[in-house]
């Protein structure tokens, strides 16, 4: 054909260049993911605000079909893994009515400490929570809803109050999967509303933003971004937060609805 060379030396010059697509680790893409989240829905005078950290510890035990308890320790920064200023530990047990639709019980001792340091005296909240809670679950082709309702009764060191939460969540599983099974790696998105009983009611807003991977059976690992904004009557306040959590799911007895990974708090 004219114009076509009949060279094939490869370091001819007139060979044509052939360039092999570029692929990009996977643990590269997560990383990337995760930096990109952190720099998304941050206004601009929080830019100079410092990123805390939470840390998640969760294990759930199936007892039955119906039956599960669970608990969940959660320790948090204002800075990145320093200046340590909350822990939480809390448990309870979760009834399913159906396989999209479950209600719980349970309660936890919340302690928030003066920022500066870790767990720097005095402390700012001694907290005993008790709470009530329904979960619903639903399924729009691969993308996972969850509902979570949530009744709380809280004892502070100033007296006792009520609030209210609702979280909506969002799982959608990467790759040809459908569910999120071992090997897997999920999108999740979540936002969290607190009302109370009481003037201006609005209390707080939580965004969650990250990605995960189902190791085994029995455990998955999440990581993302948290955006807290806090309503007060003098400010808001706003947060940023790296998130890591480790879900473990320990069953006596198999089960064969799909559960999707979430963390209590």
């Amino acid at each position: 054909m004219p114009g076509e060379s009949n060279c094939r030396n490869p370091t001819c010059p007139c060979t044509p260049l052939r360039v092999a697509p570029a692929r990009l680790p996977l643990w590269r893409c997560v990383s990337s993911l995760i930096l990109w989240s952190s720099c998304l829905g941050i206004p601009a005078h929080a830019q100079t605000q410092r990123l805390g950290s939470w840390s998640i510890l969760n294990l759930n035990l199936q007892l039955t079909d119906k039956w599960q308890i669970f608990t969940e320790g959660q320790i948090r920064s204002l800075s990145f893994y320093r200046d340590f200023h909350y822990f939480e530990v809390k448990g309870g047990v979760q009834y399913k009515l159906d396989k999209n639709f479950s209600v719980a019980l349970a309660g936890g001792s919340y302690n928030t400490y003066s920022p500066g340091g870790s767990f720097e005296d005095p402390k700012l909240s001694d907290e005993e929570r008790l709470w009530e809670q329904v979960t619903m679950k639903q399924y729009y082709q691969r993308v996972k809803f969850e509902h979570r309702y949530r009744a709380e009764q809280r004892w502070t060191q100033v007296g006792f109050r009520h609030r209210f939460r609702y979280r909506l969540n969002a799982v959608i599983p990467l790759g040809k999967q459908q569910q999120v099974v071992p090997g897997v790696w999920y999108l999740n998105f979540s936002n969290e509303i607190f009302f109370t009983n009481q003037a201006p009611y609005f209390e707080r807003n939580r965004f969650f933003m990250g990605v995960g991977r189902k190791m085994t059976e029995s455990l998955t690992l999440q990581t993302g971004y948290m955006r807290q904004f806090d309503y007060r009557l003098v400010d808001e306040i706003g947060r940023n937060f790296f998130q890591i959590s480790f879900l473990f799911d320990l069953r006596w007895r198999e089960n064969s609805t799909e559960k999707l990974p979430s963390h209590v708090d």
